[in-house]
């Protein structure tokens, strides 16, 4: 019998590294290694790393040394860095972090199998040298498709499994396999970014905006459900520019329906949508397609217009909030969430009067606030005009404060609404948690049903929201478990 091979996949940062972990889970597995739940369980244990934010990357290190740690007191014998961070600064990782065993990029993906083995049997694997890889596809989109079959997208694997290997679930079955059983799964729309925010770094190792094949995402999506997900979140760097490669940037709102019409699915939700980008018919289909949730997950960032121009950004704050009047105009229980950076370079107390302003007038669901620091390789880490660092403190505390009060508010609006909420979770303690159709997971909050016994996880019930908690929701069911679960 073949030797047993066990390796644990640690997961930080987005849902599109989720993603790419499950697609690193099903190669794997494809070539004969057995998936474990825990590091201090596996032979290998893979840290797929977050590059974003100083924060992240600070996470991602200290996952990496957490998991280096139990080398020597149980079965893990090597420690190996994948994701952004691991992509992004390569060999400098490697020399910076020498209890990693080894430190890959997305170019070794599709032969993490094999690298993993030389570095299970004692062997080294050279650690990437990290490129700029928005130069890797051509500038013109509409050339980028057949260039890009020779680039390594992670989460871009084929939905086909290779010769040879017996698919998981009928001849649909993707290069992915699943590492939880949650009853919502993320599904990569795309990969890049083509915008020249001045305080992103993400383009430069994630690479140029290229699009996923619609049947790609419809074949993944019929795979998922018959895994038992009831929703599919789509995920990407920007969802507004789906198919722009693909000669038809209006293809979003043509997939939509059909993946809120795949049998299984009840919730198919859009995320990382820009402002600047949103366009009337996506609004409409986002608003008024069964299945589809009206949720908008908009990347605002500020809404000073001096402030976003430094970003190479667009907009305003009275744009802003009619872009807004409009979602709600169509659907008025809309979702909407968004992020905010404070203290950017130049950025003068009555922008920041005018960010509040903003907030104050927008009545959004979630607020995500973080205060700026230099980002190395942004144009923004370039300029003259930086901030005291205790200005920036001082103001991300004070919007925060803010965020947490107006998000309270947007809640308590929400009694005696009525909300589908997806079942996540079913427990003693906690008893049954969900998710209505404004809140993404992990980031929005959740809804807890009184008198939900009998529910399961995977049910969707509509429920009558009765109280609130901060942010969270408080619903009962409505006419019944059998009338309301489905």
């Amino acid at each position: 019998m073949p030797e047993r091979r066990t390796v644990a996949l640690v997961t930080l940062g987005c849902a599109r590294n989720e993603v790419d972990s499950e697609e690193l889970a099903g190669r794997l597995e494809a070539d004969g290694w057995e998936l474990v739940e825990d590091a201090e369980s596996a032979d290998v244990a893979v840290v797929n790393t977050c590059g974003f934010v100083e924060a992240a990357k600070k996470d991602s290190v200290d996952a990496l040394l957490e998991a280096n740690d139990l080398k020597g007191h149980g079965r893990t014998q090597a420690v190996v860095a994948v994701g952004c961070m691991a992509e992004r600064y390569g060999k400098e990782l490697a020399e910076a972090l020498p209890e990693a065993d080894g430190v890959l990029g997305f170019d070794d993906y599709e032969d993490i199998s094999g690298r993993l083995q030389t570095i299970l049997s004692g062997g080294s694997v050279e650690a990437h040298a990290p490129r700029d890889r928005r130069k890797l596809l051509p500038i013109s989109p509409a050339e980028r498709q057949e260039a890009g079959s020779g680039i390594a997208l992670p989460g871009h694997a084929p939905v086909d499994l290779p010769d040879g290997v017996a698919p998981a679930s009928g001849p649909r079955a993707p290069l992915r396999r699943r590492l939880d059983g949650a009853p919502v799964a993320s599904v990569k729309l795309a990969s890049g970014c083509d915008r020249r925010c001045t305080f992103c770094a993400i383009p430069s190792f994630r690479g140029s905006f290229i699009s996923r094949r619609p049947s790609d995402v419809l074949n993944e999506t019929r795979w998922l459900a018959e895994q038992g997900v009831k929703e599919i979140m789509l995920v990407s760097e920007n969802n507004t520019s789906y198919g722009k490669d693909l000669g038809d940037i209006r293809l979003l709102e043509s997939l939509l329906p059909e993946l809120a019409g795949v049998d299984g699915i009840e919730r198919v939700r859009v995320s990382y949508l820009q402002p600047a980008e949103m366009r009337p018919g996506l609004i409409d289909v986002l608003t008024g397609t069964e299945k589809v949730a009206p949720y908008f997950d908009l990347s605002f960032q500020h809404s000073a217009p001096a402030v976003l121009r430094s970003m190479r950004r667009f907009g305003d704050t009275d744009r802003f909030l009619e872009l807004l009047d409009t979602i709600r105009s169509k659907a008025p229980q809309a979702g909407v969430r968004s992020n905010f950076i404070v203290g950017f370079p130049g950025e003068s107390e009555a922008d920041f009067a005018e960010l509040e302003r903003f907030l104050n007038g927008a009545r959004l669901d979630a607020i995500g606030v973080f205060g700026y620091s230099d980002e190395e390789g942004t144009e923004a880490a370039t300029y003259d005009n930086k901030l005291d660092e205790d200005v920036v403190a001082e103001r991300l505390a004070r919007v925060s404060r803010l965020a947490e009060q107006l998000v309270s508010q947007r809640a308590e609006e929400r009694l005696g609404e009525t909300v589908e909420v997806l079942v996540e979770s079913v427990d003693a303690e906690d008893g049954v948690v969900g998710r209505g159709a404004h809140q993404a997971p992990e980031t929005d909050g959740q809804v807890r049903l009184t008198g939900g016994e009998g529910l399961t996880v995977g049910r969707m019930v509509v429920a009558k929201v009765v109280g609130t908690e901060g942010v969270d929701l408080v619903a009962e069911p409505l006419d019944g478990l059998e009338e309301a679960g489905r």
